[in-house]
């Protein structure tokens, strides 16, 4: 039998979480023998010893049927707590090994949100299945967590959170808070309601500390408390309390009513999660079907990573084609002057490369709410003005590579086509993101293959468009 005190040192764990596959293999036969040998005390101290967050971490590196027999010795609540912490997709997977008694156990020991994340990611059959088996009260959380439309603040916001009543006095509040405090998703922010739910302000754990005993809450909370409504975008009530600094953010529905709140962890997870959609879409990784966003990478199977690459890249095929066609039809300019030839990659990537930058500047910029499309025309000229400077330096770099390789007239050529196919590429850059916007599409989309594949056909008739000109050859009719 392997040596448990392997167990429990800390590199040895490091490693193994970090990626070092002898360390992961050697823990995985570790905790499969313990497995097997019934010495499930110490699979319980192990897992009791990490943060579940770093649980959640190895239980990955199991199959889901393995990983529901890992977890089933240690307590509920800490259950609930690994899975708060493993990816959407696993996690569904392990609640379809679960039975239906273990599922409704861990469910009902998950905060609110998550429980209601959940709840969505099960099949229509298992959540028929699973909610005979809740409380009443909890059943009519999850239904009414689960009611609202993805991606908004309904969807992500919890129902646990501390009410007070705006009358009670200080020491009244702290006495009650703390005896929610240990069911409750935080208490360093409480929120003050009348007998009919309505917000009437937020008041903080330090105010109430630092209050005298008898002042009332009404007397030291935020009367003008910053909120959002069930409907609002997930991603602009993020936006709003990273502006704000907000630990969490009061939810209210079309009557006012305070009916949940959106936390901190909940802004990262919706900031993390559309951040990487963002950097998929800027790798023209997109379609429908199933999301590989929030699922570990290396768990994504290579189906998947195929059908979500495949339409783009088909796609910016017939894009390309667009090139060879101009290539075409300046086929008598290339035999005049083959030397040309030497500097079409040259030229082309540039003007690719520069609109590529300016697409991933002015997306970052519209993301973070720094610029907006009424500010299009103010960043245009500016653009074309850093793109001039450029253009200029790289066309004098490259002029003097031309002189050598084909003359001055060719260097001409080159250092123009730079000129203009860097001008070309930023503009490009520039202002597809701004469009997309325009017809209230992901600005995102403008990702950096297809500027590229724009700037190249672009590119391609510029430069031949200029040698036709300054060569004086006779343009094909």
């Amino acid at each position: 039998m392997i040596d448990k005190i392997l167990l429990e040192e800390q590199d040895f764990l490091n490693a193994a979480l970090e990626g070092d596959n002898s360390s992961r293999k050697l823990l995985i036969a570790k905790l499969d023998e313990y497995l097997h040998s019934s010495n499930h005390e110490i699979i319980r101290d192990f897992f009791m010893r990490l943060h579940p967050a770093d649980s959640a971490q190895v239980i990955e590196f199991f199959s889901p049927e393995k990983a529901c027999a890992l977890i089933k010795f240690l307590d509920i609540e800490d259950q609930a707590r690994i899975f708060n912490y493993l990816p959407a997709n696993f996690e569904a997977r392990m609640a379809k090994v679960l039975g239906r008694r273990d599922l409704a156990k861990i469910v009902s020991a998950m905060s609110h949100d998550e429980r209601a994340d959940l709840f969505n990611r099960l099949s229509p059959e298992q959540q028929e299945e699973i909610l005979p088996a809740l409380a009443q009260a909890e059943r009519e959380d999850i239904r009414k967590l689960s009611s609202y439309a993805e991606n908004t603040a309904g969807a992500v916001m919890t129902s646990d959170y501390c009410a007070l009543q705006p009358d009670i006095s200080a020491s009244q509040a702290i006495d009650k808070l703390r005896r929610e405090a240990p069911d409750k998703e935080t208490i360093y922010q409480s929120f003050v309601i009348d007998k009919d739910r309505r917000l009437l302000g937020v008041v903080s754990l330090r105010e109430l500390l630092v209050a005298s005993p008898s002042v009332k809450v009404k007397d030291i909370m935020n009367a003008q408390p910053i909120f959002g409504s069930v409907n609002d975008e997930a991603e602009e009530i993020a936006e709003t309390m990273s502006k704000y600094d907000l630990l969490a953010m009061p939810i209210i529905n079309g009557n006012d009513k305070l009916v949940g709140i959106v936390t901190f962890d909940d802004v990262h997870d919706i900031i993390e999660e559309e951040a990487t959609e963002d950097f998929h879409k800027m790798g023209s990784i997109s379609g429908h079907g199933e999301s590989i966003t929030g699922v570990n990478f290396l768990q994504i199977s290579p189906w998947l990573l195929i059908q979500k690459r495949l339409p783009w890249l088909i796609a910016l095929v017939f894009v390309n084609l667009l090139s060879g066609a101009g290539i075409a039809f300046y086929e008598d300019t290339i035999q005049a002057v083959v030397a040309l030839v030497f500097f079409l990659p040259l030229l082309i990537a540039s003007g690719g490369n520069a609109g590529a930058q300016s697409a991933t500047l002015m997306v970052r910029a519209i993301a973070t709410g720094d610029v907006h499309a009424k500010d299009w025309m103010r960043l245009l000229g500016r653009e074309v003005g850093i793109a001039l400077i450029l253009g200029g330096g790289m066309a004098l770099a490259v002029s003097l590579i031309g002189v050598y390789r084909g003359g001055p007239e060719v260097a001409i050529v080159v250092a123009l086509t730079m000129l203009a196919v860097v001008i070309f590429g930023s503009l490009v850059g520039c202002l597809l993101p701004f469009l997309l916007t325009r017809f209230k599409m992901d600005p995102a989309t403008a990702s950096a293959p297809l500027i590229t594949s724009i700037a190249d056909v672009g590119g391609i008739l510029i430069y031949f468009s200029i040698a036709t000109w300054i060569l004086n050859i006779h343009a094909p009719v």
